[in-house]
């Protein structure tokens, strides 16, 4: 008899480049689902600490699983990556 994996709850956050060094760490979990729009005001929250974040997320593209988003919210099991300009080419 096997088992089912483990049904996931969280959202992976994943912060590159610029992100990163402003939310002071790689990645992190989010309850889920949540909007990409509520995702970044979380992480806001969770970093008030932070006066660059708030600017950073906002010029971030944002990949869930490797593709674009849609206008859906994003699904437990979910890893949504916050990838800023990256200069030079």
């Amino acid at each position: 008899m096997t088992s089912s994996p483990p049904l996931a709850t969280t959202i992976t956050v994943r912060y590159w480049a610029g992100a990163r060094a402003a939310a002071g760490l790689p990645e992190e979990q989010y309850d889920g689902p949540l909007t990409v729009a509520a995702l970044r005001e979380a992480a806001i929250a969770r970093h008030p600490e932070s006066d660059r974040l708030p600017g950073v997320l906002a010029v971030c593209s944002v990949l869930i699983d490797g593709r674009q988003p849609g206008d859906d919210a994003v699904q437990p099991g979910s890893v949504v990556e916050f990838l800023p300009p990256f200069a030079g080419g």
